[in-house]
């Protein structure tokens, strides 16, 4: 391509995502007025991933900007997005309220950026990253240990079910992992801003690209609960937690779902009631919390529970609560208090995802000092914006653990497709493998740069929306991917002995753990652009 028709390509990009954009926000008129998300919940489940999808190509335009190849991977994405637009479209015109001719401007653009033969093109030209100098330390860094430290464990933890190892959790320390979004007061190494987002979302891709149970989630875990002791902590609370939650002293888990509530937070049945023990003030903690990844190895249990009981079935009266516990074994656990207090963890098998366990814990009467309460009297009822606090930035860390999890699958696929023979030549220089591989290098790009300027809006304290659209392109775009390299490895895809099968099954929980996709999808994102067109 020579420089003019790469500069004309962009052009006709942007004007690609400017019709998609105007076709959305003409179907979001339509929602509004039929009944909105709850009313329609197939269109608004499609506007939610159109809408992901779009925003996804627009991040990519100042990276085609940047050179040839990145110029190549940005039009072949937004041709890539046109075409699922539109195939959301076909057959739903009246539903949409939008007449799809309207996209045909775009066809010629389209056209020439489906091409096989330049998808083909792109099977070995995944791009640059283009992150600077600080960002690139980050990054070799955090390659460097993914692959001596956890590349080693992947695969027999995962066969074998498994522990994370703790030279693992312990070198993650040393490096400085859980400190990342830690202000550098209370022992951590945040500076604040676009650069603490970029940094944790670089190393959670490197991590994740190694391993995604014993690599990529293990930053978050602790993450999650210091950014609601930053929002809402007190400098006593903050003084006593980040510092252990920076060097690892203290692992966390986050108990906040239940068995009968998963995404519903508002109805959540666990109670936190005050009670005095040995004249201290306090909480006696009942209920059952699920899917509590990493809670049998974890020091303390990041808990929502009610604290108003006549709020119930509402947010506002709930709070958050560190509850310290023992470290448990992996098959499960069962503590007891002095006074009584019981606390029982069933893990939960699952077909990947191994390494940090999930469990169901059941909770009696469990007791915790009233200054474990975040933010303790002035925390009261607010443990749903805390939480959220650091739900959002989750759902920016599970995109980036997609990316890595894409990364690691592509490699694979790529790799295998240099070596395996068939038909008298490697399956690398068949058209249809090279396609698949060149699409692959375009929505993982993709989706790289749209996790990229997502964190960078969070560090402006914006991007609410934006960290959910990216974990809805992402997670979805992850099964693809994980798929079509297992394909490529044909019946090997399917055997154990190759890492690729678990790439697979570890992509499936990429779009159900941090917000379920239809929730996320249809309670949060549609129900955003709804608002934002009244």
């Amino acid at each position: 391509m020579s420089t003019d028709i790469v500069a004309k390509d962009l052009v006709d990009a942007a004007r690609a995502i400017e019709l998609a954009d105007s076709v959305i926000g003409k179907a979001v008129r339509t929602l509004a007025a039929t009944g909105g998300p709850d009313e329609q919940q197939v269109l608004a489940y499609d506007l939610a991933h159109a809408s992901a999808a779009v925003e996804t190509a627009r991040s990519m335009l100042d990276y085609g900007a940047k050179g040839e190849v990145e110029a190549t991977l940005t039009c072949a994405f937004v041709a890539d997005m046109v075409q699922d637009l539109v195939s959301r479209l076909i057959g739903r015109e009246k539903l949409w309220g939008v007449d799809p001719s309207v996209m045909a401007e775009s066809h010629d653009f389209v056209s020439k950026f489906r091409d096989p033969r330049l998808l083909a093109s792109l099977a070995d030209k995944p791009g640059p990253r283009h992150l600077d100098d600080d960002h690139e330390m980050v990054q070799a860094t955090f390659r460097s240990f993914a692959t001596k430290m956890i590349a080693p464990h992947a695969e027999h933890v995962h066969r074998e079910n498994l522990d994370v190892p703790e030279e693992i959790i312990s070198g993650l320390a040393e490096i400085g992992a859980f400190g990342l979004t830690i202000p550098g007061e209370y022992g951590g190494f945040s500076e604040g801003g676009d650069g603490e987002y970029m940094a944790s979302c670089i190393a959670t891709e490197e991590l994740s690209r190694a391993s995604l149970g014993i690599g990529g989630s293990l930053i978050t875990r602790p993450e999650i609960l210091t950014r609601a002791l930053v929002k809402g902590g007190t400098e006593a609370q903050k003084h006593e937690w980040l510092p252990k939650l920076a060097s690892a002293e203290v692992m966390a888990s986050v108990a906040v779902t239940e068995p009968d509530y998963g995404s519903d937070v508002a109805s959540i049945k666990t109670t936190a009631t005050p009670t005095q023990l040995d004249g201290k003030d306090g909480y006696a903690i009942n209920g059952v919390k699920t899917w509590c990844t990493f809670a049998a190895r974890s020091n303390v249990l990041m808990l929502l529970a009610r604290t108003d009981p006549d709020r119930a079935k509402t947010h506002r009266g709930l709070s958050v609560l560190i509850v310290p516990k023992p470290r448990g074994e992996a098959h499960g656990f069962m503590f007891t208090q002095p006074h009584g207090g019981r606390m029982e963890g069933r893990p939960i098998d699952t077909i990947g995802y191994r390494g940090m366990h999930s469990y169901e814990i059941a909770i009696e009467n469990w007791w915790v000092p009233a200054d474990h309460l975040i933010g303790e009297t002035a925390g009261l009822g607010k443990g749903f914006y805390y939480q959220m606090e650091g739900f959002e930035n989750g759902r920016l860390q599970t995109a980036a653990r997609a990316v890595g999890v894409m990364q690691a699958a592509y490699e694979a696929a790529f790799d295998y497709a240099q070596n395996r023979k068939s038909f008298g030549k490697n399956i690398g220089e068949y058209q249809i493998i090279r396609a698949k591989l060149g699409r692959m290098a375009v929505v993982i790009q993709g989706a790289r740069q749209f996790s990229y300027a997502v964190a960078k809006l969070m560090g402006k304290g914006q991007g609410s929306m934006e960290a959910s659209l990216v974990k809805a392109y992402v997670c979805k775009a992850a099964e693809w991917v994980t798929r079509e390299a297992m394909q490529i490895h044909g019946g090997y895809g399917y055997a154990e002995e190759y890492a690729v099968s678990r790439l697979f099954v570890d992509a499936r929980v990429l779009s159900i753990f941090e917000g379920a996709d239809e929730t996320l999808c249809l309670k949060v994102i549609a129900r955003r652009l709804v608002e934002t067109t009244r």
